[in-house]
């Protein structure tokens, strides 16, 4: 099965000031598509330079040419489908259909109470992601849109022309959860996990492999129900929230181990962090943009 290799740019940079280099060098290094955080803030970098997420995926689709671009992750937490709908054709037309749309659910960080609200539980929010999705679905694929939902409304929304790719750009689900993968089996041309967040802090990389392994057999199960392969889907796996932690940056070897089992467990894309000096993603430069060059050839 083949690989792919992907990357995380956190939108840390001033544009001009390192942040367009990142991109056109993630491009340089053949990344398959170079994604970002759509949050507001994030954990540890609450307090220091944070930039929106679809500005900066604006200017570098007109910073790089082949280099695929999406968000990992966009959620309901401060977005609504109709503005989010016709930024992200928008955004499709400006790189010539280079979008992927991260799609999730949210969290309870700083996001979830930035706009005054109080933090949804995990049943509301799975129960606004369930309006969210199928919505925005219609919104990228449909000339007029009107719809009467519990959280999410639309008055006869218009996208016009519609996204450069068709029939819409390509939704990227995150999700372990039943409803999530549910979603993912019906709206998801690719599905996106972070491993199992309960044994990120004290399980082992054997465990996290077991962890992965059950949570694809269950995507399989939701796809069932649905009528869908789920070989339809690529299967992305976001690094840094698995008990290995930066282990699989440490070298190239280390990195082609991990690379390897997980492609063995069905994955179909491997996404790293570009390296951020002194956070939870600092790693050595050189040894990143070794294993963003040679990897894929030592896997075979």
């Amino acid at each position: 099965m083949s690989l792919r290799l992907s990357t995380v740019i956190l939108p840390t940079d001033r544009w001009h000031e390192g942040g367009r280099e990142k991109w056109r060098r993630a491009e340089e290094l053949g990344f398959h598509t170079a994604y970002t955080y759509d949050h507001l803030s994030w954990r540890t970098f609450r307090d220091g330079p944070w930039f929106g997420a679809l500005p900066t995926l604006t200017a570098a689709a007109a910073a790089t040419e082949r280099l695929r671009l999406g968000t990992l992750v966009t959620s309901p937490n401060f977005r609504h489908p109709v503005t989010l709908a016709k930024d992200l054709m928008s955004l499709d037309d400006i790189s010539g259909g280079r979008i992927t749309l991260g799609i999730g659910a949210g969290g309870n960080g700083f996001d979830a109470t930035a706009l005054g609200q109080e933090a949804w539980t995990p049943k509301e929010r799975a129960d606004r992601f369930g309006e969210f999705v199928p919505l925005l679905d219609r919104l990228l694929t449909e000339e007029s849109v009107t719809e009467r939902g519990t959280f999410y409304s639309a008055e006869e929304a218009r996208n016009i022309p519609g996204c450069v790719q068709r029939p819409r750009l390509p939704f990227a689900v995150a999700a372990t959860g039943p409803r999530g993968l549910r979603l993912a089996a019906r709206y998801g041309q690719a599905w996106v996990t972070t491993g199992d967040p309960k044994i990120f802090e004290e399980g082992t990389p054997e465990q996290s492999v077991e962890a992965l392994r059950g949570q694809i057999e269950k995507l399989g199960k939701a796809c069932a129900e649905t009528g869908r392969n789920v070989a339809e889907l690529d299967k992305i796996l976001l690094t840094g929230f698995t008990p290995d932690r930066g282990r699989p940056l440490e070298s190239l070897d280390a990195f082609v181990d991990f690379a390897g089992t997980h492609r063995d467990l069905g994955f179909t894309e491997i996404v790293i962090h570009w390296p951020i000096a002194d956070s939870d993603f600092a790693a050595d430069q050189a040894v990143f943009e070794k294993i963003a060059t040679e990897a894929l050839a030592q896997l075979g």
